[in-house]
C-alpha cells in the first residue's frame, strides 16, 4: 500500500500559472520524467483525504489472485483497504500501527507503522508531503494509453525485496495504477478507478476495534 517541492507563493503571473495547471499533452513538446513527477507532487500535496475503487491482482510463485475494495486515506497519515472481495479482509493504517485482520480470523496482527514492509506502502508517500524523486530512484517516464505516462524507478528503502516500481499517471498527475516488481519474479498490480479528492472521511474510519473474542497479536517485522 513506506515525502516534496512546496509550491512558489508570489512571482507567478497568470500566464506562468495557467501554464503549469494545462495538461501535459497542450504543450506541445513531450514532458520529462522529472516534470511529471512534479505534477504528482502537487496533485497529492494539495489533498487532505482521497477515496477510490481499486482491483489488486498477484502473480508469482504458481500463484494467481485478483482482489478488490475500496481504498481511503486521510492525512496525517492514514489509510484503509477494505476488501469487497475477499469480503472481511482490512489492512490498516491509523498513523501509528498497521493493521491485518480477515473475517473469521481468531486474531488480528499490528505493527508498528514504522516497521511496515507492505506492497500497499508506496501509497503512504501520499499521505505526507510528498517528493517523489525523493521516494524513487533512476526515475524513467514512458508514454502510456489515454494520454496516460509511467513514471518507473527504484522504491527507496525496498531495494531487497522490489525491483522496479512503475505509476501510471494522468497528464494532470492523478495515479491510476501501480506496478511492483518484486525480486523473486512476482508482479503486484493495483488499478484505482472513481476518485474523490478530499472526500469527506471520518478519523473514526481509521480506529481499529477487534471483534468480539478476536485477540491482537503483534506481527513480527520484516527480515
Amino acid at each position: 500500500m513506506k515525502s516534496s517541492v512546496p509550491i512558489p507563493r508570489g512571482g507567478l503571473t497568470l500566464l506562468a500559472a495557467a501554464f503549469l495547471c494545462a495538461p501535459l499533452a497542450l504543450r506541445g513538446q513531450p514532458p520529462s520524467a522529472h516534470e511529471v513527477a512534479r505534477r504528482v507532487d502537487r496533485q497529492y500535496n494539495l489533498l487532505h483525504s482521497l477515496k477510490a475503487s481499486f482491483t489488486e491482482s498477484y502473480e508469482g510463485l504458481g500463484i494467481h489472485r485478483a482482489e478488490s475494495g475500496t481504498l481511503l486515506l486521510l492525512k496525517p497519515g492514514r489509510m484503509r483497504w477494505d476488501y469487497t472481495t475477499p469480503s472481511g479482509k482490512l489492512f490498516l493504517l491509523d498513523g501509528k500501527f498497521a493493521w491485518f485482520y480477515a473475517k473469521g480470523d481468531a486474531q488480528a496482527q499490528r505493527m508498528p507503522a514504522k516497521q511496515l514492509d507492505d506492497l500497499r506502502s508506496p501509497l503512504r508517500f501520499l499521505l505526507g508531503h510528498t517528493e517523489l524523486e525523493k521516494e524513487m530512484d533512476s526515475l524513467t517516464l514512458t508514454p502510456a494509453p489515454n494520454g496516460q505516462f509511467t513514471l518507473s524507478g527504484q522504491p527507496k528503502g525496498q531495494e531487497q525485496r522490489v525491483d522496479k516500481l512503475t505509476l501510471t499517471v494522468t497528464a494532470q498527475g492523478a495515479i491510476t495504477g501501480i506496478e511492483i516488481e518484486e525480486t523473486d519474479g512476482a508482479i503486484t498490480r493495483f488499478v484505482f478507478t472513481g476518485e474523490v479528492d478530499n472526500a469527506p472521511i471520518s478519523a473514526d474510519a481509521f480506529r481499529f476495534a477487534p471483534p468480539p473474542g478476536v485477540s491482537v497479536v503483534e506481527a513480527p517485522p520484516p527480515v
